[in-house]
């Protein structure tokens, strides 16, 4: 099967499969007397559902694009990738540490202590982990490396980055359904969806999020494993988990530019990742580039 095609069947059963899901979820939380999990609202239980899936629906994806071994999937043998790993983590977290840094000196934000920071920081590195590992095997493993075979590796950049910017260009806020039915979750998954129609949102947070996507692709591409992709990825989502709870607002300023508690979603941090897309680009052999691949030319 064609890997567009099979990205496309794969995605459908995701969000499709999820949307159907989640009001059966809700409901047999209601029926065997979950009631604390009934009180979450209704998005999480579809964002969750489609997480669900997207495990469950991996293995027949990778049938389909007939990839039967780790290697084939940018896992190579660990005991030469340490330095990769650490060198990725160090830059994921020193790029978006700068954003972080630029916030507080401009007094946008404040520095902020909790008693459990200790529990916090310790959640939000190993969401850090999972999110890496889970999402750099999907989008960069699979996706990217099945599409560079077909249609050449800038193209499968494009197409792969495009697809992780979309399925995490969620809404901030959805209104939780006065009634929960099978239909719920599809209306759900469309409000989720709805960013795409706030200008200001949408611009430049859809495009942080593919210039993201690109940037670990072409570290893929560069150094011929994921482990380089899978450091930076993590830095980054320390960030991402943290900064929300390390630092608060002190004045109110332009969240277009500065961002908000998210971090990743203002003009500051496109910036910022634009300039690590151009140390890319200006020198590609500088993060341990592995070897040169056979499709690299195409």
């Amino acid at each position: 099967m064609r890997p567009l095609r099979s990205v496309a069947i794969y995605f459908a059963f995701v969000f499709v499969g999820g949307a159907l899901l989640a009001p059966w979820i809700f409901w047999i939380a209601q029926m065997v007397g979950l009631h604390q999990l009934t009180q979450y609202p209704f998005h999480k239980f579809v964002t969750r559902s489609i997480e669900l899936l997207a495990l469950v629906g991996l293995w027949p994806f990778l049938r389909s694009l007939q990839i039967r071994s780790w290697r084939e999937v940018g896992f190579c043998p660990p005991k030469t990738e340490w330095r990769k790993l650490a060198m990725g983590l160090a830059l994921g977290f020193c790029s978006l540490a700068v954003v972080a840094l630029i916030t507080i000196a401009a007094g946008i934000r404040t520095p902020e202590v909790h008693y459990s920071l200790a529990k916090k920081i310790l959640k939000a590195g190993g969401a850090a982990v999972v999110v890496a590992v889970l999402e750099e095997l999907l989008f960069r493993g699979v996706m990217f490396g099945a599409l560079r075979k077909v249609h050449g590796w800038i193209a499968a950049l494009i197409l792969s980055s495009g697809f992780y910017a979309l399925v995490h260009f969620f809404a901030d806020k959805v209104p939780q359904p006065e009634t929960v039915t099978c239909l719920s979750g599809f209306v759900t998954l469309g409000q989720l969806l709805g960013g795409f129609a706030e200008f200001e949102r949408f611009v430049p947070g859809f495009f942080s999020l593919f210039v993201a996507g690109a940037l670990l692709a072409l570290a893929y591409q560069r150094t011929g494993s994921l482990y380089f992709s899978i450091g930076l990825h993590a830095g980054w989502i320390f960030w991402l988990k943290s900064y929300g709870f390390l630092t608060k607002a002190s004045v109110k300023g332009e969240s277009w530019f500065w961002g908000t508690s998210k971090l990743i979603n203002g003009w500051l941090a496109f910036l910022v990742l634009m300039v690590l897309l151009g140390i890319f680009l200006r020198w590609p052999g500088l993060f341990g580039r592995k070897k040169k691949l056979p499709d690299e030319t195409r």
